[in-house]
């Protein structure tokens, strides 16, 4: 990242809003924005497949589940916050992930986003590289950019699921999904 733009970045928006960037109360504002955004932008450039190149036999598994795995991201429409949970179901062939592994998948989250796209980024890699029969990812967040402007609905949530493999178009393992997740 380059924190030097990021840094005069901020000082141009805080006097595109009408502030003074040389106030007391701003002064350190650019270079605490420009560190919060190697944290908050960090899974840019990332692969959620760092994560699951270690895998364990495990013989016999019908589903796993892990669930209400806390997720930040931001909106890249207009750079506000969502955050919720995540919940990852995965049948394997054979072999399996460690559970923090599972939950480290949502590195996509790390970026500027929008919520459908990290469902279907964070499958798609556990099925690139985890190999397992099937997956399905279930994320429900809040949306700042709808609770603090526009529809200012607080509490709002929404919700995306994505299905691969054995769970496309399987009703019932999708509904056994939902159920576990509520």
């Amino acid at each position: 990242m380059d924190k030097e733009k990021i840094e005069q970045a901020v000082r141009l928006f805080l006097e595109g809003i009408g502030e003074d960037p040389n106030r007391e109360g701003l002064l350190g504002t650019p270079d605490r924005v420009a560190r919060m955004c190697s944290e908050i932008y960090g899974g840019l450039g990332q692969d959620a497949g760092q994560y699951l190149h270690t895998t364990f036999e495990a013989k016999n598994n019908e589903l796993i589940l892990e669930k209400d795995i806390d997720l930040y991201s931001v909106c890249e429409h207009h750079l506000l916050p969502f955050y919720g949970k995540a919940h990852i179901a995965y049948i394997p062939d054979g072999r399996v992930a460690g559970l923090s592994k599972l939950a480290r998948t949502i590195v996509f989250a790390k970026r500027p986003q929008i919520q459908e796209q990290l469902t279907a980024q964070t499958a798609d890699a556990l099925m690139e590289h985890l190999k397992p029969k099937g997956v399905m990812v279930v994320i429900e967040a809040e949306h700042m950019c709808m609770t603090m402007r526009g529809v200012r609905k607080p509490g709002t949530k929404t919700l995306t699921y994505v299905c691969r493999g054995v769970f496309e178009n399987n009703d019932e393992l999708i509904n056994r999904v939902l159920m576990m997740v509520r």
